[in-house]
């Protein structure tokens, strides 16, 4: 007799894990999930574990558990995510106070941030072009030190 379950708001081939209530500015958090962003799975737990951002140990754990819930809920393929979303939010902040000059009292915000990382599974072929094929190069158009108008003119002639 429990609530109806509702949608999932994420598409079959996407999974997320989130981690609340990290010691750390949202402002400093956003340049360690910056790092990771876009990226595949095995690139950005390398970076996240040689990175020299004190966070990052904490982020880390979050892509993990955003590929655990990738294979072990939705039977998606570990070696073919990316990191298609890493977003961070605000949390709380504890206020305290430090004394200043003359009775005076000056605040300090220690605030506590959230992050969320979504992984997505991609298609091998689709992700990277195949080696030995290089893309075909545009002519370029030897104008001689004139506009580009001129030439297009001249080439319409």
């Amino acid at each position: 007799m429990g609530k109806p379950s509702r949608e999932r708001s994420l598409s079959d081939k996407e999974a997320r894990a989130i981690a609340k209530n990290l010691r750390v500015s949202p402002q400093k958090l956003n340049l360690v999930a910056g790092l990771i962003r876009g990226k595949k799975v095995d690139k950005a737990l390398a970076d996240l574990e040689f990175s020299r951002k004190r966070i990052a140990q904490d982020v880390r754990k979050v892509v993990m558990s955003a590929v655990a819930n990738a294979e072990n809920n939705h039977q998606l393929d570990v070696n073919s995510l990316i990191v298609a979303e890493a977003y961070v939010g605000k949390n709380l902040v504890m206020k305290r106070f430090a004394a200043r000059g003359r009775g005076r009292g000056f605040s300090i915000m220690k605030p506590f941030s959230q992050i969320t990382v979504v992984v997505r599974e991609t298609e091998a072929e689709a992700e990277a072009p195949k080696k030995g094929k290089a893309a075909p190069k545009a002519k370029a158009a030897k104008t001689g030190g004139k506009s580009k108008v001129a030439a297009a003119q001249k080439e319409a002639e």
